[in-house]
């Protein structure tokens, strides 16, 4: 079976050594977007307007996709709403 790796980038770099292996690219995607969700929940800073990528390599290296992801509040979403009640 074919091996994945799963990095992250947020202005530092988490490199997945050891990768997963996984029956084909599909199954690869699925993982990735799982993988994303579950990072993307712990992030304190996600919605500060910085880029988050997540890069899915082969066993060689080869870069077989991306995710990328930037969270930015509207303007709207800063507004107080008074409390109503």
């Amino acid at each position: 079976m074919p091996r994945y790796h799963f990095h992250i980038h947020d202005g530092t770099t988490i490199t997945d050594q050891a990768g997963r292996e996984l029956l084909d690219l599909a199954a690869a995607q699925r993982v990735a977007i799982r993988l994303a969700g579950e990072a993307l929940e712990q992030l304190e800073d996600f919605w500060s307007g910085h880029e988050w990528r997540m890069q899915v390599t082969d066993a060689h290296g080869l870069t077989l996709f991306l995710l990328d992801f930037v969270g930015t509040l509207a303007p709207a979403a800063l507004i107080v709403q008074p409390d109503i009640g």
